[in-house]
């Protein structure tokens, strides 16, 4: 199963985004791409700047292998917090947690959310609600070696 962290914008009229927490294949095979596609401009130019600085570092110590390698290290960082540099972007333009949705696909996650999201109002299904995990507040002491914090962990 997935999770899926579900964001809601700021303005109710916008739809919600679910961001799949996990290891993001196109993140690592092409990070400035990758986040240039999710708008992500400014970790765009700072991954792009640290790739080339490690890239010529690994160059002039004529490290060989290892500067390639080296500078391999920004594909694997944007591959795994990518989804954590998603949700941080998205909170700096106001949008907020909503919770986070198991699922085994997005469109199950999808209307996982819907049903959860719905309005007191409407009938009750048949079926139970799926489970539905609250964001827990975050501590505030600090990301580790430049890593985010995820929503839920403490």
């Amino acid at each position: 199963m997935a999770v899926y962290v579900v964001m809601e914008p700021p303005a109710p009229a916008a739809d919600a985004m679910l961001v799949r927490d996990g290891f993001h294949l196109f993140g690592f095979l092409t990070p400035p791409i990758w986040l240039l596609w999710h708008r992500m401009w400014i970790e765009a130019i700072v991954a792009f700047a640290v790739a080339m600085v490690l890239a010529a570092l690994g160059e002039a110590l004529d490290a060989g292998l290892a500067g390639t390698l080296l500078s391999l290290l920004v594909s694997i960082y944007v591959g795994i917090e990518g989804a954590a540099l998603r949700l941080a972007a998205l909170r700096r333009r106001g949008w907020r947690e909503w919770g986070v949705v198991e699922a085994d696909s997005f469109g199950d996650a999808e209307a996982r959310y819907l049903f959860d999201a719905a309005p007191a109002g409407l009938e009750e299904v048949a079926s139970p609600p799926p489970a539905r995990h609250p964001i827990a507040p975050a501590h505030r002491s600090g990301p580790a070696l430049g890593l985010f914090n995820y929503p839920g962990k403490p």
